[in-house]
């Protein structure tokens, strides 16, 4: 199938080829008689502008490169979806890659963005690999953090309080009067883990309970519903579970849930289990679940909006560290169904 060109289109409305240009890059230049001949043109003649010989002349796309680690995890869908919708109001497009968490496939990524020649990346960074920060900004990319703390000056980053986040969940479960319990989590090199975790252990410090008889650390190699649900069976296997257990995420909870009710415990009656993220599903589970909510869509959103401000004004452009507070929705894995909110 061929395709025609602009000298078509240009001949068949009897104007020049920059004239086309005009009315496809700054209509409002041309006259309005002129514009609707060269639309009715481009119509007729199925003319489909070549965007990448355009970002071949100008050296940058009209495109964003999102990086995440897990597309299959709802939290990440969410924060797409707010990226994906303050690009497509400033005629930006999105390409979405998923690293796995893996440093090979975010430098293969970030390689292959590079030659898209995105306007810039919105990267939540494997653990295994350094972001090669330096190399990006000497192309002309625009990077932002996302999901993670702004622990570097000289990067826009957008992250939530997972400290405070953690803090939320044990507050919660010592006041509905549990006193023994279990944090489940992926490896604590991941950041978000080791924070929702230090910030749950200093909760129950400040309650008066000893971390090494009143606690114990469940870590799974993956944050989903399967190591959920294998964190459950190792559990059971070491005896009667604790009162509450306090999961990194809402899939890690889920798995861990069903694992308990087909072993019949009984939750919340013998345990509160706590998710972290408040997806869509944690709301619908047989038991609906107690979680910490991120504002995921903000995040999105925010993240998108400063990566195209520096793109914008790479010189002049402030280095912002976005924080959110999460927050605590309380449903009946933790309360009876007569007390949840």
């Amino acid at each position: 199938m061929t395709t025609s060109s602009i000298k078509e289109v240009a001949h068949r409305a009897g104007v020049s080829v920059g004239t086309v240009s005009n009315v496809l890059n700054h209509p409002e230049r041309v006259a309005e008689s002129t514009r609707n001949r060269v639309l009715e043109a481009v119509e007729l003649l199925g003319f489909v502008r070549n965007d990448s010989a355009r970002s071949l002349r100008s050296g940058v796309a009209n495109t964003v490169g999102l990086i995440v680690l897990d597309v299959a995890n709802p939290f990440f869908t969410d924060v797409a979806r707010g990226v994906e919708d303050v690009c497509n109001e400033s005629g930006s497009v999105v390409i979405l890659c998923n690293s796995d968490d893996s440093g090979t496939k975010q430098e293969r990524y970030l390689r292959v963005l590079q030659e898209q020649r995105v306007r810039g990346v919105l990267v939540t960074p494997a653990r295994d690999a350094e972001l090669p920060v330096a190399d990006l900004r000497a192309r002309g990319l625009a990077v932002v953090l996302l999901d993670r703390g702004g622990d570097r000056a000289d990067l826009c980053s957008v992250a939530v309080d997972d400290v405070l986040g953690g803090r939320l969940a044990a507050e919660h479960l010592v006041a509905a009067g549990r006193r023994e319990f279990a944090f489940v989590s992926g490896p604590l090199s991941i950041r978000q883990c080791e924070d929702r975790r230090r910030g749950m252990r200093a909760a129950l410090r400040e309650a008066g309970l000893r971390l090494g008889t009143s606690t114990r650390d469940v870590t799974v190699p993956a944050m989903n519903a399967r190591s959920g649900a294998e964190a459950a069976r190792r559990l059971l296997d070491a005896g009667p579970p604790p009162a509450a257990i306090f999961c990194a995420n809402d899939l890690l909870a889920l798995g861990l849930m069903r694992e308990l009710l087909r072993a019949g415990v009984r939750i919340p009656e013998d345990v509160a289990v706590v998710g972290y993220d408040d997806i869509e599903f944690a709301a619908a589970s047989a038991v609906p679940l107690t979680s910490i909510r991120q504002p995921t869509y903000r995040l999105g959103r925010t993240a998108a909006e400063l990566l195209l401000e520096e793109g914008e004004h790479p010189d002049t452009h402030t280095h912002r560290q976005v924080v959110f507070r999460p927050e605590l929705v309380v449903r009946e894995s933790t309360i009876d169904g007569g007390e949840a909110r």
